[in-house]
């Protein structure tokens, strides 16, 4: 496709040159300029597809503030010299041209569409920036706490999170493509809420192949927290200094606490993986190891609390039978 454009505009150049050509009986002079011309033209268009937009933008910063230079360097010398200052004020223009030129390309890399949009923010107000995963949006609990009112501000969600979703809503597997209309369902439903604002960024850092450094560069270039239920994620951003808000680690946070003594009456699932054990489950999902209660799988029983581990990935609740632990505590006593 950009291969017969640019032949096409090739054929443009040579046959407008052939047309001015031949008005001064020059047409063979007037194809070959203008193919020469439409050459440059590609090759000047396959060179800026090369090099980054910041680059591009500090170069033309660069070289402006470099002929600015050169020309306010001239003003005292014109009076020296008199009208002797042709040369002089080549050699400087290009001099100090070139040089801002090259300045401009070297410091320009870093430039973005998102870190201009940050620069001409309105100065004075500080924003809440938060950078939503694809995780998080999928899991859908993010809108229940914007709901509550325990999270607002600017929601920043990134162009390549958009087209991950719309990837997994348009993968053949049924439960994937479930996955995917649901996150894009909560992004919907976040965006009608008064207390946040959505905004789509289209940062994509071409150089960085995955998401979650992608995620990890915006939010250092925004100076904003990322919202995510990846546990690598959230070590890899705190490794490099980003802020994280881990809807896993606030979940855990505000279940019940449980002390050992404690007696709870629990529904008896499955089979643990040590011998004899039952595993139950809380309604918040908390698993409970019930030492001896293989037996009782299918049945209600009360049990005794022991001991409570708390991991990354949860919190785990170790009991016996409430007979078994009265029994061993009179044994005990004895």
């Amino acid at each position: 496709m950009f291969f017969v454009l640019r032949l096409a505009v090739l054929l443009l150049f040579i046959f407008s040159g052939y047309i001015i050509g031949a008005k001064y009986n020059y047409s063979i002079y007037g194809v070959l300029i203008g193919g020469f011309l439409g050459l440059i033209v590609i090759a000047t268009e396959l060179i800026f597809k090369k090099i980054e937009f910041g680059a591009i933008i500090g170069g033309l910063i660069g070289i402006s503030f470099g002929l600015l230079f050169a020309y306010l360097l001239m003003l005292p010398l014109r009076p020296i010299f008199g009208e002797d200052t042709t040369v002089i004020s080549f050699v400087l223009l290009a001099v100090f041209g070139y040089g801002g030129l090259l300045l401009g390309l070297s410091r320009g890399k870093g430039i973005s569409i998102a870190g201009i949009f940050k620069l001409f923010r309105e100065q004075g107000v500080e924003e809440d920036l938060k950078i939503l995963d694809t995780s998080v949006i999928i899991d859908g609990r993010i809108a229940d706490v914007c709901e509550t009112g325990f999270i607002e501000g600017v929601f920043i969600i990134p162009q390549f999170i958009l087209q991950e979703l719309q990837h997994i809503a348009d993968a053949p597997d049924t439960v994937k493509r479930a996955r995917g209309r649901r996150g894009l369902d909560i992004l919907h439903k976040i965006q009608k809420m008064s207390r946040i604002t959505v905004k789509i960024v289209d940062e994509n850092f071409p150089k960085i192949k995955e998401v979650d450094a992608k995620l990890v560069a915006l939010a250092k270039l925004l100076n904003a927290k990322v919202i995510t239920n990846d546990f690598n994620l959230n070590k890899v951003a705190e490794l490099q200094g980003v802020s994280v808000l881990n809807i896993n680690e606030l979940a855990n946070s505000l279940k019940p606490v449980v002390l050992p003594g404690e007696i709870m009456k629990v529904f008896i699932l499955k089979e643990g993986k040590e011998y004899n054990q039952g595993v139950a489950y809380l309604d918040d999902g908390t698993m409970v190891v019930v030492e001896n209660g293989r037996r009782l799988i299918g049945k209600n029983a009360d049990v005794t609390v022991t001991s409570v581990l708390q991991t990354t990935a949860g919190r785990m609740i170790f009991s016996k039978l409430k007979e078994d632990y009265e029994r061993e505590e009179i044994r005990v006593a004895k």
